[in-house]
């Protein structure tokens, strides 16, 4: 076991969480606390400085960058830290990004601190940790692939949800408004609807986009 403690980047909008998150990690061994970031932005550029062993990211910061476009950011550089996303968020339209964008773990902010302090020597040892619902989430999308929603298919999703036309969806992901329609109609089959409203209840249901 090496006596090189673990160093890590606290990136969360909340002052509040930051130091909740300090006060727990500092109590433990092996573990110390260099930096804190409120953006994701800062986030980004704090951990280029090459002295940041783990990120512990959150997903949303109110304004600019996400937490999993800071986390593709991050983890595109040659030996970067590695990311552990700890939010509130584990729908599919959260957690798909984040683990896409090279997050190492995905744990959610309720957890207790022993997990906590687990899933960050697991994630500088480069292992993977999920949160139990994350993880069983992705379990039943391995084993029913016929059933789950593309990414493409939940940011679609999610914009109809937030109240916007076939034609505002499309110009916001820059597609055409056919296909959003295509999008559209195979969500429907997918989850067995017939309407976008229908389509977008039984999705925020089930977990898939977050309810608002």
């Amino acid at each position: 076991m090496t006596d090189t403690p673990i160093r890590l980047l606290l990136a969360d909008d909340h002052p509040v969480v930051r130091a909740g998150l300090r006060a727990v990690l500092e109590t433990e061994p092996g573990l110390v606390v260099v930096a804190e970031a409120a953006t994701a932005e800062a986030a980004v550029a704090r951990a280029t400085e090459g002295d940041i062993d783990v990120v512990l990211m959150d997903l949303r910061f109110g304004r600019g960058m996400t937490g999993a476009e800071a986390t593709a950011a991050i983890t595109a550089r040659p030996g970067a830290p590695r990311v552990l996303i700890v939010t509130t968020y584990d729908t599919d339209a959260d957690t798909l990004p984040a683990i896409e964008s090279g997050a190492t773990g995905y744990l959610l902010k309720d957890a207790h601190p022993d997990d906590l302090t687990a899933a960050v020597r697991t994630a500088a040892a480069g292992r993977t940790t999920l949160a139990p619902t994350v993880a069983d989430r992705l379990l039943n999308r391995m084993r029913m692939p016929g059933a789950a929603l593309t990414r493409r298919e939940i940011e679609v999703l999610v914009l109809v949800a937030d109240g916007l036309s076939n034609r505002a969806v499309a110009a916001r992901l820059h597609l055409t408004e056919g296909t959003v329609k295509s999008h559209l109609a195979r969500c429907y089959t997918k989850l067995g609807v017939d309407s976008r409203t229908a389509a977008v209840a039984t999705a925020t249901d089930i977990g898939l986009i977050r309810r608002r």
